[in-house]
């Protein structure tokens, strides 16, 4: 029998498959060690063949890696193949979407514990009167039973070997699961479904079309839509694939799916250890496990046979990589969906531009929850003009209105969430003498001073710095704090409600795969008054409690450049304005901005989508923006910038000879320095391109392949979520 075999190894020369010998019982998707000049190097079994073109003799014999079954599902050897083609990527780097890092490595593997029970009777057994360790473990045992060795060995020293050895324990080995979130748990009891709920779910169900978007106000009940769609999938003995947009809202929703579901739900993420990965895959791999949640990656969970496969919160950027690869999320779930017959759901209250038209159009199914499940109003939202504050002489972070607010929510003892949409303690260091703003060496942006560990740090590459003590240009001692971070918001607070009991969430204060988890969970038992968060904190939770919502800046992604900071800033308003009022108590909005005339602001106000939509896609399709065009970006970087730029100009003059051939499709075409010139010590230059036509792109990705070089990495991405 012939195995094709790709190595894992992504440059260029390696990309293609090459024969090997291999044992009759050999799978495709099975993992392998394939003979590669003097080194045993992984690899993936690409295919099976009676024939070889080379000479038989001549072929060396794979050795298999023993998992048990093949790694990769046929279906997830296909979709890495139409991965690689399609965004023209090695066929190893597509391959290793679909394994965690460290399993293909060899680095992990199953854990295995012994454990120790007792096989005589304690009066039966004879210990001299020194083996004490001895005497006590076996009385442990003999009250505990089935007991870890190591655990037994650390409290009584010695005894596992002794009693061993004198017959009086047996001893086995078995495999323990690494469960990521132990101190998860949650009530979700089946809900008798409203009629709307119902209409929902039978409509997806009934309808042809493979892609269905929920539209549904925030707090509609979209989650026991997709909760329900999950059970009628395990009682025909499918699976489901359920992804969220943030790792924040992945042990929430994990608690829902576990209680329900039991172990049918495994969680698969960055921010799991190796360990638990690997025992996570594997649960999904060998079918113990039916329900994969988690963000982005989880598209690829190694599950066969699908039902169904949910996008929560659609609209999120986070559902775009921004690693190669640099695929969207929806397009491989689309594929996925396709290829298992099976239904694709969207569900957001701020649908993107981009679905919404083709839902419109009919391309896609589209069901409208216009309702709260209690039935409750939309919190209602006030605006506050900040720049009457600052005339009035208020120059902190809140309003009057605010600070009035929390009072009353504080007096009533209910809880509040307030919004920023940074973190630290202010965004920048300035000196007020001659202008010198502290910046990372490593990247072109300001470094964050964080008050809590008296540091500055940069956002973008992790770099910490000592605090300035004075200006390194001039020497002023006169230093600024420009902007407001989480920090400076908690700091006063606590000055102004000393008695307020307040959590801090971003990315600073969630360290750890239960970072987020624990703070969510004391907001939630009512063990904090007001949650200060950044955009964690915008989208998918759910606290009755909560009845106060202030946004502290509400018009600061408008003045982004970027085509999408309308649409971002008014779903971004409208989902943390969704945070309040979700229960009995009605719910309010303090909105605080610089610009209470805008349009966007006007519409969210009043939970508009419909109007804003119309007004959106009026303007991109007139300035002709996605979805009426698509953005194409190359990005090349490096660390020599001279080497760099010889490739930027490579890619730039083999994508000019497209350009000129097909001028009629393109509406835009140039080079220029990345809007960050340098992250991590890597230099950014890009090619930029809107085009009108999409048929291009095939000849656009072959022409960064063909320009692709060790001195400087090329990535495309096609309308991006971020073009800093």
């Amino acid at each position: 029998m012939i195995a094709e075999v790709i190595v894992d190894i992504t440059s260029g020369e390696t990309d293609r498959v090459f024969d090997y010998l291999c044992d009759d019982d050999t799978k495709v998707g099975a993992r392998v060690l394939a003979p590669f000049g003097p080194r045993m190097l992984p690899g993936f079994v690409m295919g099976l063949k009676d024939k070889t073109d080379f000479d038989p003799a001549k072929l060396k014999k794979i050795k298999p890696v023993e998992d048990g079954l093949s790694a990769l599902t046929e279906e997830c050897v296909r979709l890495a193949k139409v991965i690689a083609r399609r965004y023209a990527v090695p066929l190893a780097l597509s391959l290793r979407l679909f394994l965690p890092s460290e399993m293909r490595t060899g680095k992990v593997k199953e854990l295995v514990k012994r454990y120790a029970v007792l096989s005589v009777d304690l009066g039966e057994a004879h210990f001299p009167k020194s083996a004490k360790n001895q005497i006590a473990a076996a009385e442990y045992l003999s009250v505990n039973g089935k007991t870890d060795c190591a655990l037994l060995n650390k409290q009584f020293p010695g005894s596992v070997a002794a009693l061993e050895k004198k017959g009086y324990i047996t001893v086995t080995f078995e495999q323990v699961q690494r469960d990521p979130y132990k101190s998860v748990e949650g009530e979700a009891p089946e809900r008798r479904l409203t009629v709307a709920q119902e209409n929902a779910v039978s409509f997806i169900k009934s309808d042809e079309r493979t892609v269905q978007l929920v539209h549904g106000v925030t707090g509609s009940g979209k989650t026991e839509i997709y909760l329900t769609l999950i059970a009628d999938c395990l009682r025909e003995g499918k699976s489901s694939i359920f992804l969220v947009p943030e790792i924040s809202l992945t042990p929430q929703m994990l608690a829902q799916l576990r209680a329900r579901f039991g172990k049918n739900a495994a969680i698969l993420h960055s921010g799991l250890s190796a360990g638990e990965r690997f025992d996570e895959w594997w649960r999904l791999r060998t079918g113990e496990a039916k329900i994969a949640i988690g963000a982005r990656s989880a598209v690829f969970a190694p599950l066969e046979d699908l039902g169904v496969i949910i996008i929560d919160e659609e609209h999120d950027g986070s559902y775009s990589s921004e690693t190669a690869p640099r695929y969207n999320t929806f397009d491989v779930a689309l594929l996925r969906a396709k290829r298992n017959g099976c239904k694709l759901v969207l569900g957001s209250a701020t649908p993107s531009v981009e679905t919404y038209k083709r839902a419109l159009e009919g391309e896609f199914g589209l069901i409208k929850l216009t309702e709260r499940i209690n039935k409750k109003p939309m919190p209602e939202i006030t605006v506050v003009d900040m720049r009457k504050e600052v005339r009035r002489g208020n120059n902190t972070a809140f309003s009057s209105a605010l600070m009035e607010a929390l009072e009353e929510t504080l007096a009533t003892g209910n809880q509040a969430i307030l919004f920023l949409n940074r973190r630290g303690y202010s965004q920048t260091v300035i000196c007020k003498e001659c202008g010198y703003v502290a910046k990372c060496e490593a990247c072109d942006v300001s470094l964050t001073y964080h008050r809590d560990e008296d540091c500055l740090k940069c956002h973008y590459c992790g770099t910490r710095y000592n605090m300035l003590s004075g200006c390194p240009e001039c020497g002023s001692k006169k230093l600024s704090y420009a902007g407001t971070g989480t920090q400076r918001v908690v700091e006063s607070l606590k000055h102004a409600f000393p008695n307020a009991r307040i959590l801090r969430m971003d990315n600073d204060t969630t360290s750890g795969k239960e970072g987020h988890y624990k703070i969510l969970k004391e907001f939630s038992d009512k063990k904090a008054d007001i949650l200060v968060g950044t955009q964690m904190i915008a989208k998918g939770h759910d606290f009755p409690a909560v009845t106060l919502v202030g946004i502290l800046d509400a018009d600061m992604s408008l003045h982004f450049n970027d085509y999408r900071s309308a649409e971002r800033t008014f779903q971004l308003i409208t989902q943390v304005a969704g945070r309040s009022g979700r229960a009995e108590e009605k719910g309010r909005v303090v909105l605080q901005t610089f610009s209470p005339e805008n349009d966007v602001l006007r519409f969210a106000c009043r939970y508009d989508y419909e109007g804003f939509y119309r007004m959106e896609v009026s303007m991109r399709q007139a300035a002709l923006f996605p979805p009426f065009s698509k953005i194409v970006r190359v990005l090349v970087s490096g660390e020599d910038q001279k080497k760099t730029l010889d490739v930027l100009k490579t890619v730039y003059f083999a994508l000019e000879e497209i350009y000129k051939a097909n001028q009629d499709k393109f509406l835009f075409f140039n080079k220029m320095a990345a809007p960050i010139k340098r992250i991590e010590n890597k230099h950014r230059y890009q090619v930029l391109m809107r085009l009108t036509d999409g048929a291009v792109l095939p000849q656009i990705y072959d022409a960064c392949m063909e320009a692709r070089s060790r001195d400087a990495l090329i990535s495309v991405e096609e309308n991006p979520a971020n073009l800093s």
